[in-house]
Protein backbone atom coordinates (compact mmCIF):
# COMPACT_ATOMS: atom_id res chain seq x y z
CA UNK A 1 0.00 0.00 0.00
CA UNK A 2 1.44 3.35 -1.04
CA UNK A 3 1.95 5.78 1.84
CA UNK A 4 1.05 9.25 0.59
CA UNK A 5 1.94 12.59 2.12
CA UNK A 6 -1.77 13.43 2.14
CA UNK A 7 -4.95 11.48 1.41
CA UNK A 8 -8.54 12.65 1.88
CA UNK A 9 -10.25 9.31 1.23
CA UNK A 10 -10.08 7.91 4.81
CA UNK A 11 -11.63 11.13 6.11
CA UNK A 12 -14.28 11.07 3.39
CA UNK A 13 -15.32 7.54 4.30
CA UNK A 14 -15.83 8.60 7.93
CA UNK A 15 -17.74 11.76 7.04
CA UNK A 16 -19.46 10.68 3.82
CA UNK A 17 -23.04 10.92 5.09
CA UNK A 18 -22.63 14.44 6.48
CA UNK A 19 -20.70 15.71 3.45
CA UNK A 20 -23.27 14.41 0.97
CA UNK A 21 -26.03 15.87 3.12
CA UNK A 22 -24.29 19.24 2.80
CA UNK A 23 -24.42 18.98 -0.99
CA UNK A 24 -28.07 17.93 -0.90
CA UNK A 25 -28.92 20.85 1.39
CA UNK A 26 -27.39 23.42 -0.96
CA UNK A 27 -28.82 21.91 -4.14
CA UNK A 28 -32.29 21.89 -2.57
CA UNK A 29 -32.08 25.41 -1.15
CA UNK A 30 -32.76 27.42 -4.29
CA UNK A 31 -29.67 29.55 -3.61
CA UNK A 32 -26.45 28.44 -5.34
CA UNK A 33 -24.36 31.65 -5.12
CA UNK A 34 -23.74 33.80 -2.00
CA UNK A 35 -26.58 32.15 -0.13
CA UNK A 36 -27.17 31.11 3.47
CA UNK A 37 -24.27 28.66 3.59
CA UNK A 38 -21.68 31.30 2.70
CA UNK A 39 -23.25 33.75 5.13
CA UNK A 40 -23.40 31.13 7.87
CA UNK A 41 -19.81 30.05 7.37
CA UNK A 42 -18.57 33.64 7.39
CA UNK A 43 -20.30 34.28 10.70
CA UNK A 44 -19.07 31.03 12.25
CA UNK A 45 -15.48 31.35 11.03
CA UNK A 46 -15.31 34.92 12.35
CA UNK A 47 -16.74 33.77 15.69
CA UNK A 48 -14.20 30.94 15.89
CA UNK A 49 -11.43 33.55 15.77
CA UNK A 50 -13.19 36.06 17.98
CA UNK A 51 -13.32 38.73 15.27
CA UNK A 52 -16.27 40.61 13.80
CA UNK A 53 -15.91 40.03 10.07
CA UNK A 54 -15.16 37.29 7.54
CA UNK A 55 -15.45 37.45 3.75
CA UNK A 56 -15.42 34.17 1.84
CA UNK A 57 -13.64 34.11 -1.51
CA UNK A 58 -12.85 31.55 -4.18
CA UNK A 59 -9.31 30.54 -3.15
CA UNK A 60 -6.44 31.36 -0.82
CA UNK A 61 -4.42 33.23 -3.42
CA UNK A 62 -7.26 35.67 -4.02
CA UNK A 63 -7.76 35.95 -0.27
CA UNK A 64 -4.21 37.33 -0.11
CA UNK A 65 -4.55 39.48 -3.22
CA UNK A 66 -7.90 41.00 -2.30
CA UNK A 67 -6.78 41.30 1.30
CA UNK A 68 -3.87 43.48 0.20
CA UNK A 69 -6.14 45.55 -2.04
CA UNK A 70 -8.65 45.95 0.78
CA UNK A 71 -5.81 47.36 2.89
CA UNK A 72 -5.06 49.90 0.18
CA UNK A 73 -1.93 48.19 -1.14
CA UNK A 74 -1.24 48.59 -4.85
CA UNK A 75 1.19 49.72 -7.56
CA UNK A 76 4.31 51.45 -6.25
CA UNK A 77 4.02 49.87 -2.80
CA UNK A 78 6.38 47.33 -1.27
CA UNK A 79 5.34 44.38 0.89
CA UNK A 80 7.89 42.64 3.13
CA UNK A 81 7.55 38.85 3.26
CA UNK A 82 9.62 35.66 2.90
CA UNK A 83 10.80 33.52 0.00
CA UNK A 84 10.46 30.23 1.91
CA UNK A 85 6.76 29.97 1.20
CA UNK A 86 4.37 28.66 -1.41
CA UNK A 87 4.58 30.78 -4.56
CA UNK A 88 0.96 32.03 -4.21
CA UNK A 89 2.03 34.27 -1.33
CA UNK A 90 4.24 36.24 -3.70
CA UNK A 91 1.98 35.84 -6.73
CA UNK A 92 -0.73 37.60 -4.72
CA UNK A 93 1.54 40.53 -3.89
CA UNK A 94 2.46 40.92 -7.55
CA UNK A 95 -1.20 40.51 -8.51
CA UNK A 96 -2.10 43.47 -6.33
CA UNK A 97 0.47 45.48 -8.27
CA UNK A 98 2.89 45.73 -5.35
CA UNK A 99 6.55 44.67 -5.11
CA UNK A 100 7.57 41.82 -2.80
CA UNK A 101 10.63 42.43 -0.63
CA UNK A 102 12.16 39.34 0.96
CA UNK A 103 13.80 38.73 4.31
CA UNK A 104 15.40 35.45 5.33
CA UNK A 105 14.01 32.82 7.69
CA UNK A 106 15.39 31.29 10.87
CA UNK A 107 17.24 27.98 10.79
CA UNK A 108 15.59 26.61 13.91
CA UNK A 109 11.94 26.91 12.83
CA UNK A 110 11.98 28.09 9.15
CA UNK A 111 9.81 31.12 10.03
CA UNK A 112 10.36 34.77 9.08
CA UNK A 113 13.44 36.22 10.78
CA UNK A 114 11.69 39.24 12.23
CA UNK A 115 15.03 40.80 13.24
CA UNK A 116 15.73 41.43 9.54
CA UNK A 117 12.45 43.20 8.79
CA UNK A 118 13.28 46.74 9.94
CA UNK A 119 16.30 46.91 7.63
CA UNK A 120 14.04 45.94 4.70
CA UNK A 121 11.62 48.81 5.27
CA UNK A 122 11.86 51.72 2.81
CA UNK A 123 9.70 54.79 2.17
CA UNK A 124 7.74 52.61 -0.29
CA UNK A 125 6.96 49.89 2.24
CA UNK A 126 3.26 49.78 3.00
CA UNK A 127 2.66 46.32 4.46
CA UNK A 128 4.21 43.34 6.23
CA UNK A 129 3.06 39.86 5.20
CA UNK A 130 4.20 37.23 7.71
CA UNK A 131 3.61 33.61 6.69
CA UNK A 132 2.56 31.33 9.54
CA UNK A 133 4.38 28.43 7.97
CA UNK A 134 3.85 24.68 8.33
CA UNK A 135 1.34 25.15 11.19
CA UNK A 136 2.82 27.65 13.62
CA UNK A 137 3.00 31.41 13.97
CA UNK A 138 5.68 33.97 13.28
CA UNK A 139 6.86 36.03 16.26
CA UNK A 140 4.32 38.82 15.88
CA UNK A 141 5.17 41.30 18.65
CA UNK A 142 8.16 42.82 16.81
CA UNK A 143 6.11 43.13 13.62
CA UNK A 144 3.25 44.80 15.45
CA UNK A 145 5.74 47.29 16.91
CA UNK A 146 7.27 48.02 13.49
CA UNK A 147 3.82 48.46 11.98
CA UNK A 148 2.94 51.07 14.61
CA UNK A 149 6.25 52.90 14.27
CA UNK A 150 6.25 53.03 10.46
CA UNK A 151 2.53 53.26 9.76
CA UNK A 152 2.37 49.87 8.05
CA UNK A 153 -0.43 47.38 7.55
CA UNK A 154 -0.12 43.70 8.49
CA UNK A 155 -1.78 40.94 6.48
CA UNK A 156 -1.22 37.50 8.01
CA UNK A 157 -0.89 34.55 5.65
CA UNK A 158 -2.72 31.83 7.56
CA UNK A 159 -3.08 29.31 4.73
CA UNK A 160 -1.21 26.72 6.81
CA UNK A 161 -2.25 27.74 10.31
CA UNK A 162 -5.97 27.12 10.91
CA UNK A 163 -6.35 26.71 14.65
CA UNK A 164 -2.77 27.66 15.53
CA UNK A 165 -2.19 30.02 18.46
CA UNK A 166 0.58 32.41 19.47
CA UNK A 167 0.72 33.24 23.18
CA UNK A 168 -2.97 32.38 23.32
CA UNK A 169 -3.96 34.52 20.33
CA UNK A 170 -5.43 32.72 17.30
CA UNK A 171 -3.47 32.92 14.08
CA UNK A 172 -5.12 35.61 12.00
CA UNK A 173 -6.03 37.97 14.84
CA UNK A 174 -2.72 39.81 15.27
CA UNK A 175 -2.67 42.00 12.17
CA UNK A 176 -5.09 44.27 10.35
CA UNK A 177 -6.47 41.29 8.43
CA UNK A 178 -5.63 37.67 7.68
CA UNK A 179 -5.99 35.46 4.63
CA UNK A 180 -6.90 31.77 4.76
CA UNK A 181 -6.93 29.02 2.16
CA UNK A 182 -9.35 26.08 2.25
CA UNK A 183 -7.59 24.06 -0.45
CA UNK A 184 -8.32 20.37 0.23
CA UNK A 185 -4.93 19.63 1.83
CA UNK A 186 -5.28 22.36 4.46
CA UNK A 187 -5.93 21.83 8.15
CA UNK A 188 -9.46 23.02 7.41
CA UNK A 189 -9.89 21.95 3.81
CA UNK A 190 -12.83 22.03 1.43
CA UNK A 191 -13.67 19.50 -1.28
CA UNK A 192 -12.49 21.97 -3.88
CA UNK A 193 -11.11 25.49 -3.60
CA UNK A 194 -11.96 28.27 -1.21
CA UNK A 195 -10.52 31.09 0.86
CA UNK A 196 -11.44 33.83 3.31
CA UNK A 197 -10.24 37.07 4.86
CA UNK A 198 -10.99 37.87 8.49
CA UNK A 199 -10.70 41.25 10.20
CA UNK A 200 -12.03 43.34 13.04
CA UNK A 201 -12.08 46.41 10.82
CA UNK A 202 -15.45 47.25 9.27
CA UNK A 203 -13.94 49.27 6.42
CA UNK A 204 -11.60 46.44 5.42
CA UNK A 205 -14.53 44.04 5.43
CA UNK A 206 -16.60 46.42 3.32
CA UNK A 207 -13.72 46.72 0.85
CA UNK A 208 -13.41 42.94 0.70
CA UNK A 209 -17.09 42.44 -0.04
CA UNK A 210 -16.95 44.91 -2.90
CA UNK A 211 -13.70 43.52 -4.29
CA UNK A 212 -14.97 39.92 -4.42
CA UNK A 213 -18.15 41.05 -6.24
CA UNK A 214 -16.87 43.06 -9.21
CA UNK A 215 -16.42 46.15 -7.04
CA UNK A 216 -20.15 46.40 -6.49
CA UNK A 217 -22.20 47.15 -3.42
CA UNK A 218 -25.29 45.05 -2.81
CA UNK A 219 -27.01 46.68 -5.78
CA UNK A 220 -26.07 44.68 -8.87
CA UNK A 221 -24.54 46.60 -11.81
CA UNK A 222 -23.40 49.53 -9.61
CA UNK A 223 -19.59 49.33 -9.57
CA UNK A 224 -17.99 51.55 -6.92
CA UNK A 225 -14.42 50.61 -7.87
CA UNK A 226 -13.34 47.84 -10.28
CA UNK A 227 -13.06 44.54 -8.46
CA UNK A 228 -13.12 40.81 -9.15
CA UNK A 229 -15.41 37.82 -9.45
CA UNK A 230 -14.07 35.95 -6.43
CA UNK A 231 -16.92 34.41 -4.46
CA UNK A 232 -16.78 31.41 -2.14
CA UNK A 233 -18.90 28.60 -3.58
CA UNK A 234 -22.08 27.81 -1.66
CA UNK A 235 -21.42 24.04 -1.63
CA UNK A 236 -17.88 24.46 -0.33
CA UNK A 237 -19.13 26.90 2.31
CA UNK A 238 -21.66 24.38 3.64
CA UNK A 239 -19.00 21.65 3.72
CA UNK A 240 -16.66 24.01 5.57
CA UNK A 241 -19.37 24.87 8.11
CA UNK A 242 -19.69 21.23 9.02
CA UNK A 243 -15.94 20.62 9.03
CA UNK A 244 -15.33 23.68 11.20
CA UNK A 245 -17.23 21.91 13.97
CA UNK A 246 -14.80 19.01 13.64
CA UNK A 247 -11.67 21.19 13.58
CA UNK A 248 -10.68 20.39 17.21
CA UNK A 249 -10.64 16.71 16.30
CA UNK A 250 -8.55 17.35 13.20
CA UNK A 251 -6.02 19.28 15.29
CA UNK A 252 -5.86 16.53 17.90
CA UNK A 253 -5.28 13.96 15.14
CA UNK A 254 -2.43 15.94 13.60
CA UNK A 255 -0.77 16.47 16.96
CA UNK A 256 -1.05 12.76 17.73
CA UNK A 257 0.74 11.89 14.48
CA UNK A 258 3.44 14.47 15.27
CA UNK A 259 3.98 12.98 18.74
CA UNK A 260 4.33 9.51 17.26
CA UNK A 261 6.92 10.71 14.76
CA UNK A 262 8.85 12.51 17.48
CA UNK A 263 8.87 9.47 19.72
CA UNK A 264 9.95 7.18 16.88
CA UNK A 265 12.63 9.41 15.37
CA UNK A 266 14.02 11.49 18.24
CA UNK A 267 17.17 9.38 18.67
CA UNK A 268 18.16 10.04 15.03
CA UNK A 269 18.64 13.74 15.70
CA UNK A 270 21.92 15.46 16.41
CA UNK A 271 24.69 17.28 14.53
CA UNK A 272 24.58 16.22 10.89
CA UNK A 273 21.52 14.07 11.53
CA UNK A 274 17.77 14.41 11.26
CA UNK A 275 16.19 17.65 12.47
CA UNK A 276 12.59 17.38 13.67
CA UNK A 277 10.12 20.28 13.85
CA UNK A 278 10.73 22.79 16.62
CA UNK A 279 7.76 24.48 18.24
CA UNK A 280 8.49 28.11 19.11
CA UNK A 281 7.82 28.89 22.81
CA UNK A 282 4.34 30.37 23.10
CA UNK A 283 3.13 28.66 19.92
CA UNK A 284 0.50 25.94 19.61
CA UNK A 285 1.53 24.02 16.49
CA UNK A 286 -1.12 22.45 14.26
CA UNK A 287 1.25 20.53 11.94
CA UNK A 288 -0.21 21.35 8.57
CA UNK A 289 2.84 19.51 7.31
CA UNK A 290 5.50 17.67 9.30
CA UNK A 291 8.70 19.13 7.90
CA UNK A 292 12.02 17.53 8.82
CA UNK A 293 15.53 18.32 7.68
CA UNK A 294 18.59 16.28 6.74
CA UNK A 295 21.72 17.19 4.75
CA UNK A 296 21.18 14.08 2.60
CA UNK A 297 17.54 14.74 1.93
CA UNK A 298 17.60 13.67 -1.72
CA UNK A 299 19.24 10.33 -0.91
CA UNK A 300 16.61 9.65 1.76
CA UNK A 301 13.71 10.45 -0.54
CA UNK A 302 15.12 8.25 -3.29
CA UNK A 303 15.69 5.35 -0.90
CA UNK A 304 12.17 5.59 0.52
CA UNK A 305 10.71 4.90 -2.90
CA UNK A 306 11.65 1.25 -2.38
CA UNK A 307 9.33 1.25 0.64
CA UNK A 308 6.46 2.71 -1.44
CA UNK A 309 6.51 5.89 0.62
CA UNK A 310 5.93 9.15 -1.22
CA UNK A 311 7.27 12.32 0.41
CA UNK A 312 6.99 16.00 -0.42
CA UNK A 313 9.36 18.98 -0.33
CA UNK A 314 7.99 22.27 1.00
CA UNK A 315 9.65 24.01 -0.81
CA UNK A 316 12.45 22.93 -3.17
CA UNK A 317 12.67 26.23 -5.05
CA UNK A 318 12.70 29.47 -3.06
CA UNK A 319 10.46 32.04 -4.72
CA UNK A 320 13.28 34.55 -5.23
CA UNK A 321 15.14 32.01 -7.39
CA UNK A 322 12.20 31.41 -9.75
CA UNK A 323 12.42 32.82 -13.26
CA UNK A 324 9.04 34.51 -12.84
CA UNK A 325 10.55 36.75 -10.17
CA UNK A 326 14.00 37.28 -11.69
CA UNK A 327 13.08 40.93 -12.29
CA UNK A 328 13.25 41.53 -8.53
CA UNK A 329 17.02 41.20 -8.77
CA UNK A 330 17.76 38.75 -5.97
CA UNK A 331 21.04 36.92 -6.57
CA UNK A 332 21.87 33.43 -5.41
CA UNK A 333 23.17 33.71 -1.87
CA UNK A 334 21.03 36.72 -1.01
CA UNK A 335 18.86 34.64 1.35
CA UNK A 336 21.36 32.03 2.57
CA UNK A 337 19.20 30.24 5.15
CA UNK A 338 16.25 29.95 2.78
CA UNK A 339 18.49 28.59 0.03
CA UNK A 340 20.20 26.10 2.35
CA UNK A 341 16.88 24.81 3.64
CA UNK A 342 15.61 24.25 0.10
CA UNK A 343 18.17 21.46 -0.29
CA UNK A 344 17.51 19.77 3.05
CA UNK A 345 13.84 19.97 4.09
CA UNK A 346 11.12 17.43 3.31
CA UNK A 347 7.69 16.47 4.64
CA UNK A 348 6.59 13.17 6.13
CA UNK A 349 3.01 11.93 5.63
CA UNK A 350 0.64 14.05 7.74
CA UNK A 351 -3.13 14.12 7.97
CA UNK A 352 -5.49 13.42 10.89
CA UNK A 353 -6.77 10.11 9.57
CA UNK A 354 -3.31 8.73 8.73
CA UNK A 355 -3.50 5.12 9.99
CA UNK A 356 -1.10 4.18 12.77
CA UNK A 357 0.15 1.32 10.62
CA UNK A 358 1.32 3.81 7.97
CA UNK A 359 2.84 6.05 10.62
CA UNK A 360 4.82 3.07 11.92
CA UNK A 361 5.79 2.09 8.38
CA UNK A 362 7.17 5.58 7.77
CA UNK A 363 9.09 5.61 11.06
CA UNK A 364 10.57 2.17 10.43
CA UNK A 365 11.57 3.01 6.86
CA UNK A 366 13.13 6.32 7.90
CA UNK A 367 15.17 4.56 10.58
CA UNK A 368 16.41 1.90 8.17
CA UNK A 369 17.28 4.38 5.41
CA UNK A 370 19.11 6.82 7.68
CA UNK A 371 21.01 3.95 9.35
CA UNK A 372 22.12 2.83 5.90
CA UNK A 373 23.54 6.22 4.83
CA UNK A 374 27.29 6.13 4.40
Amino acid sequence: MTTRVWDYLPEFEKEREDLLAAVEQVFSSGRLVLGPSVEGFEQEFAAYHGVRHCTGVDNGTNALKLGLEALGIGPGDEVVTVSNTAAPTVVAIAGAGATPVFVDVREEDFLMDVEQVEAAITPRTKALLPVHLYGQCVDMAPLERLAREHGLKILEDCAQAHGARHHGRPAGTMGDAAAFSFYPTKVLGAYGDGGAVITDDQEIDRNMRQLRYYGMDKVYYVVRSPGHNSRLDEVQAEILRRKLNRLPGYLAGRRAVARRYEEGLADLTGPGGLMLPTTVPGNEHVYYVYVVRHPRRDDIIEALKAYDISLNISYPWPVHTMSGFAHLGYERGSLPVTEKLAGEIFSLPMYPSLPESLQDKTISAMREVIAGLS
